[in-house]
């Protein structure tokens, strides 16, 4: 990676600020955990990071709330507690949320063949028979797709299709990326196996298209509308606050490039990114990487969930997304953990060398974030970042893991007195 053409030194990292549950400032003595405002100064110090929002809730009270380091490093203007991002895979509990209403309220079955809502999506096997797939599988990647950026080369399969990650400045619509996803044959039979993949995008068409009208207006009508989730969308208006999107680099990130290609892993051919497709009301909405949003709104989501669905679903259907759907296979790179509907779910922390609980949620995005949800713990962490990837699966993501249980096991005077600080 050719390391940044700024000259110029770094401009001293700008004084933290606090937040609110709803993103507004709070006062200069809001709490700050003190092993996890060490672990968000150490990455911007080190230069690993450009800017990060860290939010943690514990049993409904958040805790810690910092702002800290540039939302735009070249102008010298700071990272803001309401400050938006582009949210990359953070999109995808959203929209399997939005599902997930829409199964609570009888009108989608996990289990029925999504050819009822999409009858022209019949991707096939590798003999050429037409595979039937269902919502269940497409929430818990086991459907059989793949994601464009993990080929090999501009060679492969999702590539000679053209098939649209979703962070792109693809003209295409979703319905023409559909029939391309549908064109390239499954990786596997549904449910016998497991893959990172465009199956949340194939979701979004569905819920579009049971509902009857554009995805957007959907996930607002379903999710982000009735959690007061109001900087939440796929797209975004105001400019000024959306954060400057950074790639880890020596000595030290440089600025995101409109089309820039950056692997996410090696030997991979990567995601070509287009930070302006954010600002363009016409791209298409991916369900699975298209969404921008504040971490105080995705926080509001995440406590919803965590403390049972309040009035958006039912417990049960929370415990639901909440429960391995692999049958005990193992996600690549992730010793004992398995995924749920929308999102990984930690099934043995021993072999995944975690402090967190069984049965932790957790999942991230590629514009550099991670979040997580510790429902044993009462714990609901986010922490959103404009820089990949060391947001999303660099040092941070566990320093600020083990930061959040090392304070959490503070006494519980101690963390009482934080929340009512």
């Amino acid at each position: 990676m050719a390391s940044a053409p700024f000259a110029a030194p770094a401009a001293p990292l700008p004084a933290p600020h606090a937040a609110s549950l709803d993103g507004s400032p709070s006062p200069a003595a809001a709490p700050l955990l003190p092993a996890v405002q060490q672990a968000v100064r150490r990455a911007l110090e080190e230069q690993r990071l450009v800017g990060a929002v860290v939010l943690v809730a514990h049993d409904g009270a958040l805790i810690h709330h910092q702002a800290a380091g540039f939302a735009d490093r070249e102008s010298a203007s700071p990272m803001r507690p309401d400050t938006l991002f582009r949210l990359a895979s953070v999109s995808k509990p959203i929209v399997a949320t939005a599902a997930m209403v829409l199964v609570a309220q009888g009108r989608l079955a996990l289990d029925e063949d999504i050819r009822r809502w999409l009858p022209d999506f019949q991707p096939r096997l590798a003999d050429g028979s037409v595979a039937r797939i269902t919502p269940r599988q497409l929430l818990s990647h086991t459907a059989g797709l793949g994601y464009r950026f993990f080929e090999a080369d501009e060679n492969g399969a999702y590539a000679r299709a053209g098939v649209s990650d979703g962070m792109d400045d693809s003209p295409i619509s979703l319905q023409e990326n559909l029939r391309r996803i549908a064109s390239v044959p499954l990786g596997y039979p549904p449910g016998s196996g497991w893959g990172y993949s465009l199956a949340i995008d194939v979701l979004g068409g569905v819920i579009e298209a049971l509902c009857g009208m554009p995805l957007a207006q959907a996930v607002r009508q379903l999710v982000t509308a009735p959690l007061g989730m109001a900087d939440t969308g796929f797209s975004a208006s105001a400019a000024g606050r959306v954060a400057t999107a950074y790639v880890s680099d020596q000595p030290r990130p440089h600025r995101l490039g409109e089309g820039e290609v950056v692997p996410v892993l090696p030997g991979t051919v990567g995601i070509r990114y287009s930070p302006a497709r954010i600002f363009d009301p016409r791209a298409f909405p991916s369900a699975g990487a298209g969404m921008a949003g504040s971490a105080p709104d995705f926080l509001r989501l995440l406590e919803t969930l965590r403390q049972g669905g309040g009035g958006l679903l039912p417990a049960g259907l929370v415990d639901e997304m909440g429960r391995d759907q692999t049958g005990g296979l193992s996600l690549p790179d992730a010793p004992g953990t398995g995924f749920g509907l929308g999102f990984s779910v930690l099934r043995e922390p021993a072999l995944a060398a975690s402090p967190e609980s069984a049965g932790t949620w957790r999942w991230g995005g590629a514009y550099g974030h991670s979040w997580f949800v510790d429902r044993a713990r009462g714990l609901s962490v986010v922490a959103f970042t404009n820089t990949l990837y060391e947001g999303m699966s660099g040092r941070f993501v566990a320093e600020l893991r083990d930061a959040v249980y090392a304070d959490a096991s503070r006494p519980v005077s101690d963390l009482k007195r934080r929340k009512e600080a």
